[in-house]
């Protein structure tokens, strides 16, 4: 299996750093990058250049054990790979163990001396060294002291707590080598469209716990006759031609209630909760994959490790204070297929007002801070919902009043996050070594020349900062370096090779920006 290039730049960079620092790193890949792909030939990799390597790749799901094995089995057919899972019957160990954390966390003896342990949705970890996954690393340790813990997100923080390697003991950096805009533009990925409903649901009363919604509570205001039929009606209305419809519930009542309603008015629709018997869940996840079932209504248990590429409508019934069950939410439209053009989102739920685009998810704010919001707008042809300073609705193409103002406040964007921007026609470019005068820090800059009569775009990369600001950094470089033409490692080069290099790849056709006072903020740079 050819890899894709985003996904072999994962792996080198992954290398690079493992190679270039001590302690574990966090990698972040957006729902559908292919995070099994890549960590298959991750595994691949280690046991040719190093033989005799040991390692134990941990899920928390058996879908997911069994995806992540199938794919190395896909990739590297005489893989010496065991499963250890009580779901799937089977206690094999090999030199590539995928195991599920339940069956194996008090199981360190069977397992001896691990090199590497690779985590599949690492933000499920405690920060508190506590619970099954923290038990079973320290024993591990005293096994091995040198193990190394490599561990993969779509949403690499935790609910009040931030980023995972922020203030933690057991992950000391993290790297995002692609983003999710880039893998929509490039058609790894479809687009989502937001639409604004007529009726949402009132929280008054609704109390909360860790950071999220008590779900007693939020069941009782939710699962309503009233709230139940105006969603259904808003259903049915922008259902047309859609078939492919996951929604997401509060509770395994409200789920039933939905689905009843929803097959009275003829969309035939089942149910899937925790307690859904494994021979009878895998039949109803057949059938609406194979398009026989046109909508499954969800408690708890689609959110991860859950794959139908054609869905083509989401609609979340369940609001929630958690950015990571609101992108994984999102996550389940994201999958291309032949049958779809784009995702749409009905949120009656108000999580994207409260969380903003899915290309700007931020980490939950920790306690004592406070969310911020920034106005949005709804198109009155089509209800696009779209950011207040958008001139033309990119849905239909209908202009904006210029007056017109915003119906519902969001916290950031849209749920695609786009902007009102300027473009810049490239004829060259030139980058060189910048040192800041107030803060003495060293950084790159590239200026982007249009013609004679445009003014030049500068944009600064601060890499060699310490912190989030130098990681996205590295990001916003790597990708505009591997569209250049250009390999290099960014950790062994000083600023001054760095840029004399970088001005001999080729230059992007156009940049889009945003003027921020004096200042450019370069938000997108097109290679066609």
């Amino acid at each position: 299996m050819k890899l894709r290039p985003y996904q072999q730049d994962t792996i080198d960079q992954t290398l690079s750093w493992l190679g270039g620092n001590d302690g574990n790193l966090v990698c972040s890949l957006p729902t559908g990058a292919g995070k099994s792909v890549v960590i298959a030939e991750f595994c691949r990799y280690a046991l040719q250049k190093y033989p005799g390597t040991k390692i134990l790749m941990l899920v928390h799901v058996r879908e997911l054990i069994s995806q992540n094995h199938d794919k190395l089995k896909t990739i590297w057919k005489g893989a010496p790979v065991g499963i250890y899972s009580a779901g799937l019957n089977r206690k094999d160990i090999d030199d590539i163990t995928y195991a599920g954390i339940q069956s194996i966390h008090n199981r360190h003896k069977e397992l001896g001396h691990i090199d590497l342990c690779i985590i599949d949705e690492v933000h499920l970890v405690s920060h508190k060294n506590e619970g099954m996954y923290c038990k079973l690393l320290n024993n591990l340790k005293d096994i091995n002291p040198q193990l190394r813990v490599l561990g993969y997100s779509g949403t690499p923080f935790r609910m009040q707590h931030g980023y995972l390697h922020e203030n933690s003991d057991l992950f000391h950096g993290m790297i995002e080598p692609v983003k999710i805009e880039f893998l929509i533009k490039e058609g790894y990925l479809c687009e989502l469209r937001s639409k604004f409903t007529n009726h949402h649901f009132t929280l008054d009363g609704v109390k909360k716990r860790g950071g999220d919604y008590i779900e007693k509570d939020l069941q009782l205001a939710v699962d309503t006759d009233k709230n139940n039929e105006m969603v259904v009606k808003e259903i049915m209305r922008h259902s047309i031609g859609r078939r492919s419809i996951l929604l997401f519930c509060t509770g395994v009542d409200h789920a039933y209630h939905i689905s009843d309603l929803m097959n009275d008015v003829g969309i035939h629709c089942n149910v899937i909760t925790g307690e859904t018997q494994k021979e009878k869940r895998d039949n109803i996840i057949g059938d609406f994959r194979g398009g026989t079932l046109r909508a499954l209504a969800s408690v708890n248990v689609l959110s991860v490790g859950f794959d139908a590429t054609g869905v083509d409508m989401i609609v979340m019934l369940r609001p929630t204070l958690s950015p990571i069950i609101y992108a994984q939410q999102c996550g389940r439209g994201l999958r291309v297929n032949p049958s779809k053009e784009d995702c749409i989102v009905l949120d009656f739920a108000g999580n994207i007002s409260t969380h903003g685009p899915i290309t700007k998810i931020r980490p939950p704010k920790k306690k004592g801070e406070k969310p911020g919001e920034a106005p949005v707008k709804v198109c009155e042809h089509c209800q696009e919902i779209v950011h207040l300073s958008v001139k033309i609705c990119p849905a239909c193409g209908k202009a904006f009043p210029e007056a017109q103002k915003a119906k519902v406040t969001l916290h950031e964007d849209d749920i695609m996050g786009i902007q009102n921007r300027h473009r810049l026609y490239v004829m060259t470019w030139k980058w060189a070594k910048y040192t800041s005068q107030r803060t003495q820090k060293t950084m790159l800059k590239v200026t982007y020349y249009g013609s004679l009569s445009a003014t030049p775009v500068k944009q600064y990369f601060t890499i060699y900062h310490e912190g989030r600001a130098g990681e996205i950094a590295r990001v916003n470089l790597h990708e505009i370096m591997v569209k250049a033409g250009i390999r290099f490692d960014m950790f062994q080069s000083d600023a001054s090779a760095l840029a004399k290099l970088c001005n001999s790849g080729k230059p992007p056709e156009w940049v889009e920006y945003e003027k921020n006072g004096i200042f450019f903020n370069v938000k997108e740079v097109g290679y066609e």
